[in-house]
């Protein structure tokens, strides 16, 4: 006698499991639309600066919520210099690798916080697909983000959402206006 399990037809193929990384402001903003967008048929999990406590409340498509120090801060119109950031990065590369192992995405989406950047290092070191997004207000170059993932290739699909930025930067691909 068969001791085989019946199959469930309803219960199709798993699900894709997409981080999304968030940022403050802005980034969150972007991100979430694109969730929305999305829709439900994703297993989404997220990704915020340890500081942020604003953009976790406004997910409305539920998953599991990551934290990590963002690498280069912005406090009171001050910018962190490259020795800060190279001294925040160690701690943020292994809180990445801590959450890629954790969060098991299939793909990783994100719009531009620098948090992105050692998120997109250990996606590329797991194999993880990375689409990065330039957010809609760079118009004429790329942000501090956008260039680090652009020029280190730590992507595998980069988006601009402005035509012009094509011709600076031709491996980019313009998708009109996406957030």
């Amino acid at each position: 006698m068969d001791q085989t399990p019946p199959i469930d037809v309803r219960a199709g193929p798993p699900r894709q499991r997409v981080l999304v990384v968030l940022g403050a402001g802005g980034h969150t903003r972007q991100m979430l639309r694109l969730v929305d967008l999305l829709g439900p048929d994703y297993d989404y999990s997220y990704v915020v600066p340890d500081y942020d406590r604003v953009s976790e409340t406004k997910i409305r498509i539920p998953g599991p919520v990551y934290r990590i120090k963002q690498p280069r801060e912005k406090k009171q119109g001050r910018t962190d210099g490259p020795l800060q950031v190279m001294l925040k990065m160690p701690g943020a590369l292994k809180t990445a690798w801590d959450i890629l192992g954790k969060a098991q995405p299939d793909l990783i989406i994100g719009a531009g916080p620098s948090l992105q950047i050692p998120i997109a290092i250990m996606a590329k070191l797991r194999g993880v697909p990375h689409i990065f997004i330039e957010t809609a207000s760079k118009i004429e170059f790329l942000s501090f983000t956008g260039r680090i993932i652009y020029r280190l290739r730590l992507y595998d699909r980069f988006y601009v959402q402005w035509e012009s930025l094509t011709e600076q930067y031709p491996r980019a691909r313009y998708a009109g206006r996406l957030l």
